[in-house]
């Protein structure tokens, strides 16, 4: 596994080692212990699975402290580009996005640390897969409108399938406002 760090402190992107011949590929998703030699130390306590359809965005989503998640991302099937917004004030990359494209023939990762919103869209038919170092908290849940203008995403998709949960999230600066 090789771990690679993002402009973003603590935000790593993670490329396996692929082993591929003419009956397919093998690759170690997840190993506590390369990860932890590589300066990323953490323990998960939750794995969640999801299924979108081709053309759907999901997220910008985070809990609140004291149960904010770090998350482990991953496309098991298809392709997403996986978008997360740093919520940290004290960090230089503070209310910027970084976008990484998870592919499922590539098997690369990303992991999310706490203190950022997350979403995708998912580009093709996808699973998506994500283990996470907090439990859910339903009075935690958060978000921040898929479409702010002042973030300025480029999901790659013109006219996506958003829930009508996601659709009523509010603008950064008035999720930012309430968290203070």
């Amino acid at each position: 596994m090789d771990l690679k760090r993002t402009a973003f402190d603590g935000l790593f992107e993670i490329e396996p080692r692929i082993l591929q011949d003419e009956r397919g590929y093998f690759f170690e998703s997840y190993q506590k212990q390369k990860l932890a030699d590589q300066g990323l130390d953490v323990d998960f306590v939750q794995d969640n699975q999801s299924y979108s359809v081709g053309n759907v965005i999901r997220g910008l989503h985070f809990q609140k402290a004291p149960f904010a998640q770090g998350k482990l991302v991953r496309v098991i099937s298809g392709q997403a580009l996986d978008v997360v917004v740093d919520l940290r004030r004290d960090q230089p990359t503070y209310g910027k996005h970084y976008c990484c494209l998870l592919d499922s023939k590539k098997g690369n990762m990303l992991y999310v640390p706490e203190g950022f919103a997350h979403g995708f869209a998912a580009l093709e038919p996808t699973i998506f897969f994500y283990k996470c170092t907090n439990y859910y908290h339903k009075a935690s849940e958060s978000g921040i409108i898929w479409n702010d203008p002042e973030l300025g995403i480029d999901w790659g998709i013109n006219q996506p399938e958003v829930s009508n949960k996601d659709q009523k999230l509010l603008p950064f600066a008035e999720v930012i406002s309430e968290l203070d």
